[in-house]
């Protein structure tokens, strides 16, 4: 066990917090297939990303904007497998409200609709890619979020499971603890996470007026 003080925690959402792999594979397999694209390629691009830049450099001659309702809407629908991650529940329950948020790639619509159907609380403070205007691996998203929180990024920490969302943490200053739920050790160490675990049961929040925040990790 490990000991780490921070004034706040940022969380990314799909892959942290609730498990959407399965329902995005299937959207942007669904895609690629449209285009003649390879599934594998196009997916693993899709990830952690927002769906904007991902469209953008796969078609770029397309209607972005068409593109990317479509790929919205086709993500709201496909709820199926959509759940909560190993004690992300748990965890986020023993956060002060006033010291976690949830900075995501996903549009606000698409992370609401997700948020319910894991059964999780939707953050006032919550950031999307429709309150950036530049997407992970920018450190715009967690910037934003920190500030929303009344914080520096830099006395926060990241939770990331894709390396464009490490690198975006790491970029804004932040201390990031990365999780093996969809992308391989060596992806997130060259991403420059401080910290990798399994899941949020990995982690535990303890909170007092004189010592402020404080994680617990399980390495």
């Amino acid at each position: 066990m490990i000991a780490i003080r921070c004034s706040a925690v940022l969380f990314d959402l799909d892959g942290v917090l609730i498990d959407s792999t399965p329902a995005v594979a299937r959207v942007w397999s669904r895609l690629a297939l449209e285009h003649g694209l390879d599934p594998e390629t196009v997916v693993r691009q899709a990830h952690g990303r927002p769906s904007r830049t991902t469209i953008r450099e796969l078609f770029p001659a397309a209607d972005i904007d068409r593109e990317n309702r479509e790929v919205e809407r086709r993500e709201m629908e496909d709820l199926d497998g959509v759940v909560l991650l190993p004690g992300a529940r748990e965890l986020l329950h023993s956060l002060p409200p006033e010291r976690w948020t949830i900075a995501t790639s996903c549009t606000r619509p698409l992370a609401e609709v997700r948020l319910r159907a894991a059964g999780l609380p939707i953050p006032t403070t919550l950031i999307t890619s429709s309150d950036v205007k530049v997407g992970k691996p920018d450190p715009e998203p967690y910037l934003i979020a920190a500030a929303k929180l009344g914080y520096a990024a830099s006395d926060c920490i990241v939770v990331e499971d894709a390396a464009a969302g490490v690198r975006a943490g790491k970029s804004g200053g932040a201390r990031v603890i990365a999780f093996l739920t969809t992308m391989a050790r060596g992806d997130l160490e060259e991403a420059g996470a401080d910290w990798i675990v399994q899941s949020c049961a990995d982690i535990i929040a303890s909170y007092d007026d004189e010592q402020g925040l404080c994680l617990s990790l399980s390495l």
